[in-house]
């Protein structure tokens, strides 16, 4: 008999952690963002209201969109004024080491990260990076 109150991790005899728990690192958060949305939702005392919505989630989940901490809302309605050096940042980082990194990863935004705090731009990294990586991703 399994105690309740005991937390276990099941996986199925194929599981490797080294094949499937990365992904299913990133997932878990996105979809625990989405679990806490929905029950913030349908009831007006549980849940968090994280602006999350299944298009969040999905792209939270697959890595195309990077998953803000546990309790911070997805940006809402900033204004571009605000948003814009981060989104340039990411557009000129983009055509500078866009040919080194071909897609987002670790090492690429530990670099952008090294870069940008080192600029003292008034603004954190993690509060800026989902602005940064919409830069990025841009396809002119």
């Amino acid at each position: 008999m399994m105690n309740n109150n005991a937390k276990q991790t099941w996986h199925p005899s194929y599981w490797k952690d080294e094949t499937h728990g990365s992904g299913w690192d990133r997932a878990k958060e996105a979809l625990k963002r989405d679990w806490e949305q929905t029950k913030a939702d349908f009831s007006k005392t549980k849940g968090k209201e994280l602006n999350q919505d299944v298009g969040d989630t999905v792209k939270q989940a697959v890595g195309n969109e990077p998953i803000p901490g546990p309790n911070t809302p997805n940006p809402e309605n900033a204004k571009w004024e605000e948003v814009e050096p981060a989104v340039a940042y990411g557009y000129g980082a983009n055509k500078e080491y866009g040919s080194k990194y071909s897609k987002w990863d670790n090492d690429l935004e530990t670099k952008l990260k090294t870069e940008w705090d080192k600029d003292k731009t008034g603004r954190s990294f993690d509060d800026v990076k989902r602005n940064i990586r919409t830069g990025w991703d841009y396809k002119s």
